[in-house]
């Protein structure tokens, strides 16, 4: 019986390789599916990788935010997608990641909510459980640093206001900014969350330390408590 090989990018037609794609008009005119495949090289006996690559996107909606939540397991139900395959999507998807987190640190003054935003969304786009952080600014709203208060489960984290203090004080910190992330995609605050900002907001004022805003995060949008006055 004859053996079926997998059809490696280099015995495609030279219309349908990505690679010289890429290197003929740029990386911007391949689809997400073909830059996919540069990476994986191969697809299996039945497809070529970019059709594979086409197949697993719409395993998650063609949303890479989606994607990057894979682990290898969920990479390994697709025929011809192994260990060494899926690790390395992942780690150019954790490089992307780390590529918006370095320019949200050259972001040093804060001026909005959606400042505060662009700063913590790479850091909690993937979590599947709830962290709490403070963001620590001088006078003139210059990043100082931002400290990770507690993390939690799916339904909540408990932030304690004593810590957050203590972390602006250590910091000389004049102005502070929280800010934590719902998993379920749902932005507006709970009920605990209102409480907790004025906890913060009161023990703020008494150390004369100006709260400027709480972020409820999620992957596509966010919840400011001072865009909406309640602060």
């Amino acid at each position: 019986m004859e053996s079926k090989q997998k059809l490696s990018i280099n015995h495609w037609a030279v219309e349908d390789r990505p690679r010289e794609k890429m290197m003929e008009k740029g990386a911007a005119a391949l689809s997400d599916a073909e830059l996919l495949a540069i990476l994986i090289g191969s697809g299996n006996t039945e497809e070529s990788a970019v059709e594979l690559m086409k197949r697993l996107l719409q395993g998650c909606d063609n949303n890479l935010n989606s994607l990057a939540k894979w682990e290898v397991p969920d990479f390994s139900c697709f025929k011809g997608m192994g260990p060494a395959k899926s690790i390395t999507i992942m780690a150019a998807l954790e490089l992307g990641k780390r590529r918006n987190l370095q320019t949200a640190k050259e972001r040093d003054q804060i001026r909005c909510s959606k400042d505060i935003y662009h700063l913590f969304q790479p850091l909690m786009c993937d979590l599947d459980r709830e962290e709490f952080w403070v963001l620590l600014l001088n006078q003139g709203n210059r990043l100082i640093d931002k400290v990770r208060i507690s993390t939690g489960g799916i339904d909540g984290t408990y932030a304690d206001v004593r810590f957050i203090l203590r972390e602006a004080l250590l910091h000389r910190a004049t102005q502070i900014a929280v800010a934590h992330n719902h998993p379920s995609g749902n932005a507006h605050p709970s009920s605990e969350d209102r409480s907790l900002t004025q906890h913060i907001q009161q023990g703020a004022k008494t150390m004369n330390i100006r709260l400027i805003d709480h972020l409820v995060v999620c992957e596509d949008s966010y919840f400011s408590f001072a865009d909406e006055g309640m602060l």
